[in-house]
């Protein structure tokens, strides 16, 4: 794609930013990805569970002091991008996070941006 501009533009830098960016497809599946995220309790659901092994609907709601129906919900939402897999045993669900999971997004890039938050929030 060429645009023009009325100012001059640094070329290798341009080169750069279209060499380290993502497709527009790929953009928007990441940002749907991130609004799930942007949800406290489906949050707070992947870090309980990265917390454990699994967990069962109840036992996460107990966990998390919200309803099995806000904790089941959150569930179905997570499954469903593929963010967490269930196993049945009997007639309990027992949810974990996906194979695959990143934990370092929990782990070290979401709980930074805590950090970085509360150390501006504070200045």
């Amino acid at each position: 794609m060429t645009t023009s501009h009325t100012h001059p533009v640094h070329p290798a830098g341009v080169e750069r930013a279209i060499a380290g960016t993502v497709p527009r497809a790929d953009a928007q599946s990441l940002a749907e990805l991130l609004t799930l995220l942007a949800d406290p309790v489906r949050l707070r659901v992947l870090f309980a569970l990265a917390s454990t092994e699994e967990l069962c609907v109840g036992d996460l709601a107990m966990a998390l002091e919200i309803s099995m129906d806000q904790s089941s919900y959150a569930l179905k939402q997570l499954r469903t991008a593929g963010l967490v897999q269930a196993r049945r045993d009997g007639r309990v669900m027992y949810y974990r996070l996906a194979d695959g999971f990143p934990h370092q997004l929990l782990d070290h890039c979401l709980r930074q941006l805590l950090t970085i938050s509360d150390q501006e929030n504070r200045t």
